[in-house]
């Protein structure tokens, strides 16, 4: 069994990245899953209802996110209504939506778990603690293929879950710096894991935006406005393959195409 997994789909360029990638892999090797991060994708900032159609009339099965999935408040009433678009789990009870889909994949109940890191970010409920619950008795518990889109910054937060849940779920696959890393690996309780996964969008400039915005930032250390990047596009993620008996990983191939 593949599931596709695309990065952070950013801004328009990243949207046209994706809808020609999903193309492409589709033709390739015709996913039994394919889950799309996709909470940059109004902008750079967030989703809008019109966007999240936009990826599930595409073929997207599960729409994940990160912090910046609150950007927009026109989609808080559809992350209650549509279960296919997640917010990170692990965020305090009474905010709308939920971080974990479940399903059945070609006869296998499956089950996609959106979280989040908290080292240099919100200070949430720990995403350690809240997988072992939903894994233990929460909507994961009957998954057999269980794949975890852990939003977070700090690599070795990334990689410590990873760890802590290798031989538990299918794959642990990194979100939020924009910058795909080199280590993507099947860990040896059979769960695939990837620090991130990288960016669908323009590479041209600093992770998504136009370079002299960020420059301008860091320069200044005040407020810059931020336009969507140019040039450069790439569609990236991971493809992994899984085991459908046993819901272990044996496989995760790295993605990263240039569009256009």
């Amino acid at each position: 069994m593949d599931i596709l997994f695309v990065a952070d789909v950013f801004g328009r360029p990243g949207r046209n990245a994706l809808l020609a990638g999903l193309e492409r892999w589709r033709k390739a090797r015709r996913p039994a899953l394919t889950i799309v991060n996709g909470e940059n994708a109004a902008g750079g900032f967030g989703m809008t209802v019109e966007i999240v159609h936009e990826l599930l009339d595409a073929g997207v099965d599960v729409v994940t996110s990160g912090n910046h999935v609150w950007d927009k408040r026109e989609i808080y009433p559809l992350l209650d209504e549509e279960s296919r678009l997640l917010r990170p789990d692990n965020y305090p009870e009474g905010n709308p939506g939920k971080g974990v889909w479940t399903g059945t994949v070609e006869s296998v109940p499956a089950a996609v778990v959106n979280l989040q890191g908290r080292v240099f970010m919100k200070d949430i409920e720990c995403p350690f603690r809240r997988l072992d619950r939903l894994l233990a008795d929460g909507p994961a518990a009957g998954a057999r293929i269980v794949f975890v889109d852990f939003h977070a910054e700090a690599t070795s937060e990334k990689q410590a879950l990873g760890r802590y849940a290798d031989g538990r779920v299918t794959a642990v696959v990194g979100t939020h710096t924009h910058v795909q890393s080199a280590d993507a690996r099947v860990l040896p309780g059979g769960t695939a894991f990837v620090t991130d996964a990288g960016m669908t969008g323009p590479h041209g400039g600093v992770i998504g935006v136009e370079a002299k915005g960020a420059i301008d930032r860091f320069l200044s250390q005040t407020p810059a406005r931020f336009e969507v990047a140019r040039g450069d596009v790439r569609f990236q993620g991971v493809l992994v393959t899984a085991d459908p008996v046993t819901g272990r990983a044996t496989g995760i191939e790295r993605i990263d195409e240039r569009h256009g």
